[in-house]
């Protein structure tokens, strides 16, 4: 991802680094286990993971989701198409999740 990233990758990333979504710290390109996530805030133990279309119901990710959910974090995917269209809504949700750990992905 480092080298070629995607445009949704390239854009996210551009919000996240630097503390610049509400003072949040994100990593990328984490190794969590044999995984590496795309963006990681460890303090509140949420992977936020992005998607193109051949994520689609994958069993992949549902296996590598429950992997990480034991290892005590919560995945947030959305959808490439929902960053480059709606960005606002998609940092809203990363904050709201950062905030509360109560929250639980709908995906």
């Amino acid at each position: 991802m480092r080298r070629e990233p995607t445009e949704a990758e390239d854009r996210i990333w551009h919000e996240l680094r630097g503390r610049r979504l509400d003072r949040i710290k994100f990593r990328r390109q984490v190794p969590i286990g044999r995984y590496v996530v795309d963006f990681v805030c460890l303090e509140a133990m949420l992977v936020v993971e992005l998607d193109g279309s051949q994520h689609a119901e994958s069993a992949h990710d549902m296996v590598r989701d429950a992997e990480l959910k034991t290892r005590g974090f919560r995945v947030l995917r959305f959808w490439n198409d929902d960053v480059l269209r709606d960005m606002n809504g998609v940092c809203d949700t990363i904050i709201a999740y950062v905030g509360d750990a109560r929250l639980q992905p709908w995906r």
